[in-house]
């Protein structure tokens, strides 16, 4: 079956070009979807953009994750003082999502913590998620833990490997606890692309792209052949969504264009 792509829009669209015109630009290469990473103050004229150009959106980040002192992605569910406020900000997200047929939101581990074990920071995890699930289920809503490398971007980050990721999602026991399987990070941190996600598919609930090294194209300068990729994807019965979140080293809507007909699968 085709893959349903979407593009992650805060990522590919050039400073200054206009939302309007970008949204027609996506929708005219025949992408579905869009996506983006907050529900700020240009929430509404994102949603009220990919509505009148007919756009899904497909995904939002569920939670705030910013510390002044440890830096991005640090204060997520690893540390057991930020599960309250998780809770109540991931609630009030699943209402959002719900009410705009967003099928999934971003959920982030946070980074590792001092003296304690990759083992004990999953364990903290599941709990605080175990307190979120329940209403996602409730309102079937997926919160998808994003996979991301701690060995160039996102220094500490605990959710690095497939397996833990997997771990997480069986201790939490949810069908709605699912993986955000971002094939560039996880190029970095394992390779084994292919093998990995068809270990994990019944776990993911949506996917990221971009070429490695760079976080750029998917062109034939980077080290992954998204062509086997889409077609080991498509060849499982997934049926959400893969977004694509690189960085346009040139014009963004030919790249996008080059993308979707790379990972275009009949």
């Amino acid at each position: 079956m085709p893959v349903n792509q979407s593009v992650v829009v805060p990522m590919t669209m050039p400073d200054g070009y206009p939302l309007s015109d970008f949204m027609a630009e996506i929708k005219k290469i025949g992408y579905p979807a869009v996506e983006l990473w907050s529900r700020g103050a240009d929430f509404g004229e994102f949603l009220e953009e990919a509505h009148r150009r007919d756009l899904r959106v497909v995904s939002m980040v569920g939670h705030e994750h910013e510390s002044a002192t440890a830096g991005s992605h640090a204060e997520a569910f690893s540390r057991k003082a930020n599960h309250d406020r998780l809770e109540a900000e991931i609630r009030e997200s699943i209402n959002i999502a719900a009410a705009n047929n967003i099928p999934g939101i971003i959920v982030l581990s946070g980074h590792r913590n001092p003296g304690e074990s990759d083992l004990d920071t999953l364990l903290v995890c599941a709990e605080g998620l175990k307190r979120v699930a329940p209403y996602a289920e409730e309102k079937g809503i997926n919160l998808n833990m994003e996979l991301l490398n701690s060995k160039v971007d996102h220094p500490h980050y605990v959710c690095d490997h497939t397996d833990w990721a997997i771990a997480l999602c069986e201790l939490v026991g949810s069908p709605r606890v699912k993986i955000l399987y971002d094939i560039y990070h996880m190029q970095i941190m394992e390779g084994d692309v292919i093998r990995n996600i068809k270990k994990a598919i019944r776990w993911i609930g949506h996917f990221h792209t971009a070429g490695n090294p760079g976080r750029h194209d998917l062109d034939d300068f980077q080290e992954m052949n998204y062509r086997g990729i889409s077609n080991a994807i498509s060849s499982t019965g997934y049926n959400l969504y893969m977004g694509h979140e690189f960085r346009p080293k040139g014009d963004a809507v030919e790249a996008l264009r080059k993308a979707f007909e790379l990972c275009n699968i009949d």
